[in-house]
């Protein structure tokens, strides 16, 4: 079956480091679209980072550039986000998701499969 499965989320102090992983089965990554999106408590799913196959160079958003660093292992069939210099704001949720498509989107609409999510939490 169509499936990912995210893992490495935990508790850390802020300016720590966390690694999250997205394990990809039943369809490839090497043709797919894979981005990375965060939801706190009471708000909406925002968007993070995202890589299409098709390029090497991955897309942020503004609040994560120069922390978070995306890239894929299209041997072992899943991506990863490393994530430096974490502040409170970081605290969500995050899910990877995946789509059969050309270009990076932002919105959550255009994916239709989706990890069941693994906790950020950010200490102070």
């Amino acid at each position: 079956q169509v499936q990912l499965v995210e893992s490495g989320g935990e508790s850390v102090m802020v300016g720590g480091s966390l690694r999250l992983s997205c394990a990809a089965s039943g369809f490839s990554l090497n043709s797919s679209v894979l981005s990375w999106f965060r939801q706190a408590p009471g708000k909406e799913r925002e968007f993070v980072a995202g890589m299409s196959w098709a390029s090497s160079t991955p897309f942020y958003t503004h609040s994560v550039k120069g922390r978070f660093t995306l890239s894929r292992d299209n041997a072992k069939n899943t991506a990863t986000l490393q994530m430096t210099s974490l502040k409170p704001e970081d605290t969500a949720v995050y899910y990877c998701a995946a789509q059969a498509r050309w270009t990076i989107a932002t919105d959550p609409r255009e994916y239709s499969t989706w990890g069941q999510g693994t906790q950020v939490t950010v200490s102070s």
